[in-house]
This record gives structure tokens, sequence and C-alpha cells, in this order.
């Protein structure tokens, strides 16, 4: 029987957000996904005891999936 521990179903259901979110054709609705699946790896980070790669990488796509998101459209390309 396969019993995964709270830190393993944070860092599956992260992986399982940005894997899905490159299934989505709408840009607006990748980075949303995608920012949530950030967040649970950030926050899979800090369960990990605070795994710097993990939280940094993933913060600063946050921070770059924000932008764009806030972005102007007509900016935006």
């Amino acid at each position: 029987m396969l019993t995964f521990s709270f830190t393993e179903i944070i860092g599956y259901s992260a992986s399982l957000g940005v894997l899905i979110s490159f299934l989505m054709h709408d840009i607006k609705k990748l980075r949303i996904i995608n920012t949530i699946g950030c967040f649970l790896f950030v926050f899979y980070g800090i369960l990990l005891n605070f795994s710097i790669p993990i939280i940094l990488t993933n913060t600063v796509i946050i921070v770059i999936n924000i932008y764009y998101l806030i972005k102007p459209r007509s900016n935006y390309k």
C-alpha cells in the first residue's frame, strides 16, 4: 500500500500544477495555474527545511508571472 507524507503530497501537487499549466492554450490561464504550482513549490521548499534553490527559483517565476498578468494587454505579446 502506498502512503505519502504531507510534504510529498505538496511536492506532487506542485509538479502536477506546473505540468497542467503547460497544457493551457490561453497564456493567462497558463500563468495563473503555473503561479499556483510555483506557490506550492515554495511551500514544498519550506517543508524541506528551507531548500533555497526550490524557494528562490519558484519565487522568481511567481514574480515574472505576476508581472505579465498585471502588465497592460496592449503591450503583451
